[in-house]
């Protein structure tokens, strides 16, 4: 939709562009518009209501047909009451006109609809700005690279199409337009980089609201209950990940402790009353050795819960998040996690977990429901031996050389799960091990309980970086044990020791030659050329995870203070910043310089005359500016160029020849001299 009596000219290659030449101005610039719009649009498609995102493409449709027939507009009869009932559709899908969904939904059935009212160059800029804003609140819903990598796409199609409508003569070539927006979009990095780093940062997320953030999210829950930890296994997506600053753990010591769970009503296991600890007590832990010092960056989990490696010294260092623990060393924040929090933490691997237990806290640790699995029971008492740590190996011999296996894929348990799980299914796992083992050990007078967390990790040889996916998470037991405290005892490694040792995907049988085995073997490749890009690519996502997602106050200072420490203070960076700055400005007058030859032949000649102190008015045009110059006190011949310059730059400015306007630019430079 170009302004009214202004046409222009394409020259272009290729059948797709020839097609677009065939179309009238109006036609060809309106398409772009729709596309850059689809752009806008598209990626909402995913969380919007299938009724919302389906009238989005009709509406498209509906006006891509107009524009090819030449149909006119919907009247506003139409659209009045038809944009009333999208209303109402988003306000019975969420209850509400308010927050980020309906928000969201709104704002792109509005886009749409805009897109049959456009009756003025105004309409397209409304459209365009709207685009840009709407663009913004697909980071509400994903901030990862790729998509940051689309919204720049996005970004330089709108600046595009905006220019398309800003042009009254010649419409040089959408790759030419495309070149043009790119330039613009790169001219504005610097800066914007620059206010990035420098510019003081806010704590909390910029892209989140409170409102909206407790939505669901997967991770370890505070409750166990057989085929609870199946689905995790299933999950890619990533839990944590930790930076060691020094030599790297084994993979059987990689225990990521969470959760403690010791109540059993004979089907879920659930968490226990306790008392929450303000400091270091030597009753609660004793540590030796020397500690292993590493940095947690935990992703939004909404729940309270942090992830430790055992055991984890309580005073870890939890910048903006307020942090306690329990008697059971459990560790959590005082709010729900939501967003990403990266904390450093002092781990020793050998500790000694309370090793004295009061009364109260013994009698919890026996407590087992009644009237369920009475076949549990017997075989514990058959089980039992002189001590408890010997009945805890003869329950791990009987998981070893009896036909019991680790699948994904266990049978469904009845009443009495454990009772199903040791006499008749005997597969299951890593909750169905664990809570069978915390069963017999409590039925044998041991104390005992479950621990949730996960266990292990991937390590990537690109940024050293460990990377702990929800597909490693895992359920263990621990014993109480006379002077030695709470041990921990992984039932699931008598049956699976390569889920220890080697990770879940070489613990999982192969059912099928693409079954789930077989994936992860795939995913735990990384000799193969296609592990190494995998690295290398959440080598990078890692990286802007860090560097642009968590780029929290306590970040900026730390880096801008390195910064001032590498040219020997403040002033140092604060001139390196400067430089910068004037990069970009040098940047900025040298595109200014690349005009248009046309234009800036235009120019030249407008402020050769304004020197004659015959001064162009700002609403004259060419033809009528060449008449007011013959008046003027000048040789015939130099009277003659200047009608010629000017009737020239009026033919290419408002009527483009067929040939380009190379050799007319040209032309225009020779009349220029010759007026002067």
């Amino acid at each position: 939709m170009s302004a009214p009596g202004k046409t222009g000219m394409r020259t272009a290659r290729g059948p797709l562009a020839r097609w677009g030449q065939r179309l009238t101005r109006d036609k060809a610039d309106t398409l772009l518009l729709l596309a850059a719009a689809l752009l806008v649009l598209a990626p909402h498609f995913g969380h919007l209501p299938l009724w919302t995102s389906a009238s989005i493409v009709a509406v498209l449709l509906w006006r891509a047909s107009i524009t090819l027939l030449g149909k006119r507009m919907p009247p506003l009869w139409l659209l009045l009451p038809v944009s009333v009932l999208a209303m109402a559709g988003v306000y019975l899908s969420f209850r509400t006109l308010l927050g980020r969904d309906a928000g969201v939904a709104m704002l792109a059935l509005l886009l749409a609809f805009k897109l049959l009212e456009m009756h003025a160059r105004r309409d397209v800029f409304v459209v365009i700005f709207l685009s840009f804003f709407l663009l913004l609140t697909n980071f509400f819903y994903s901030q990862s690279m790729l998509t940051g990598a689309a919204m720049v796409a996005t970004i330089i199609l709108l600046l595009a199409t905006l220019l398309t409508f800003q042009y009254t003569g010649i419409v040089p070539p959408l790759r030419q337009r495309l070149r043009t927006a790119g330039k613009i979009f790169l001219s504005a990095a610097p800066l914007a980089l620059l206010l990035f780093f420098a510019f003081p940062r806010i704590q909390g997320p910029l892209w989140g609201m409170p409102g909206d953030a407790h939505g669901a999210r997967s991770g370890i829950s505070d409750t166990m209950a057989p085929g609870s930890m199946t689905s995790l296994a299933l999950s890619d997506e990533v839990a944590f990940r930790v930076r060691f600053h020094g030599k790297l753990p084994e993979q059987r010591q990689l225990y990521w402790r969470s959760i403690v769970l010791g109540n059993y009503d004979g089907k879920t296991w659930t968490r226990s009353a306790r008392s929450r600890y303000r400091g270091v007590s030597k009753d609660l832990a004793r540590i030796s050795g020397e500690g292993v010092r590493h940095e947690v960056t935990m992703e939004p989990t909404g729940k309270r819960w942090l992830f430790m490696l055992e055991l984890t010294d309580p005073g870890l260092r939890t910048p903006g998040l307020q942090t306690a623990y329990n008697e059971e060393l459990e560790i959590f924040s005082r709010e729900p996690v939501l967003q990403r929090v990266r904390y450093e933490a002092m781990a020793y691997l050998d500790y000694q977990m309370q090793p004295a237990l009061d009364e109260q806290q013994r009698e919890r640790a026996l407590r087992l429901p009644q009237g369920y699995n009475p076949r549990t029971l017997a075989l514990a008492a058959q089980l039992r031996r002189d001590s408890p740590a010997a009945s805890a190996q003869a329950v791990l011999k009987m998981f070893r050389e009896q036909k019991y296996s680790y699948t994904l894929e266990p049978p469904l348990l009845g009443r009495d799960a454990v009772d199903d799980f040791l006499f008749d299914s005997k597969a299951g796992f890593c909750e169905h091990y664990s809570g069978a083992f915390v069963v017999l050990m409590r039925a044998m007078g041991v104390p005992a309980r479950v621990v949730t967390g996960y266990q292990g990790g991937e390590l990537n040889p690109v940024d050293d970086y460990l990377t702990v996916r929800q597909s490693d998470a895992h359920a263990w037991a621990e014993i109480w044990l006379a002077g030695r405290g709470w041990q921990r005892v992984d039932p699931t490694a008598a049956v699976a020791p390569e889920r220890v040792s080697l990770g879940l995907g070489r613990a999982l049988p192969r059912q099928a030659p693409f079954g789930l085995g077989a994936l992860m073997d795939l995913r735990n490749d990384g000799n193969s050329w296609l592990g190494q890009l995998r690295f290398r690519f959440h080598a990078v996502n890692n990286a802007w995870n860090q560097w642009v997602l968590d780029y929290n106050p306590e970040r900026q200072s730390s880096f801008l203070g390195e910064l001032g420490d590498a040219f020997g203070n403040w002033r140092g960076a604060a001139a390196l910043l400067a430089a910068l700055a004037l990069l970009w400005l040098a940047r900025k007058l040298r595109m200014r310089a690349a005009l248009d030859p046309v234009e800036a032949a235009y120019d030249a000649f407008c402020r050769m005359m304004a020197k004659r102190g015959m001064e162009r008015a700002p609403h004259e045009g060419p033809h009528g500016y060449a008449r007011r110059l013959q008046a003027m006190d000048a040789p015939e011949e130099k009277k003659a160029a200047m009608r010629a310059f000017l009737e020239l730059y009026g033919a290419l400015k408002y009527a483009a020849p067929a040939g380009g306007i190379t050799a007319p630019a040209k032309q225009l430079a020779i009349l220029l001299k010759r007026s002067r």
